[in-house]
């Protein structure tokens, strides 16, 4: 079957050019997303790990994330809390992490 002719000259000899510009969503289109994910919002709302790994996936837009994220991300996913890693890396961000001198 032969291509469509162009609706404005009526040549056949139609090629595809694509785009060479992308539009980047800003943070609050992702979260209208979120919100606008019932499923996903109403998994929150009952701490549901797999939630908030994937509100974590949608908010990096694809970025790769430290080796030690992932991890957290993946037993997330399969519905763990990783409590300890949690918690650990919550000190490590407020600076409550570093270990103090010791007294001698």
């Amino acid at each position: 079957m032969p291509p469509p002719p162009c609706p404005c000259c009526g040549n056949s000899k139609l090629e595809r050019i694509f785009s060479t510009f992308s539009v980047q969503k800003t943070y609050g289109d992702v979260y209208e997303d979120i919100l606008s994910d019932r499923e996903l919002t109403q998994g929150m709302m009952r701490d549901d790990p797999r939630a908030l790994a994937e509100w974590n996936r949608r908010m990096t837009g694809g970025e790769k994330s430290p080796p030690e994220y992932e991890e957290i991300t993946e037993r997330m996913e399969k519905g763990e809390w990783p409590v300890a890693q949690i918690e650990k890396k919550k000190k490590e961000f407020s600076g409550q992490g570093e270990s103090e001198p010791e007294s001698g």
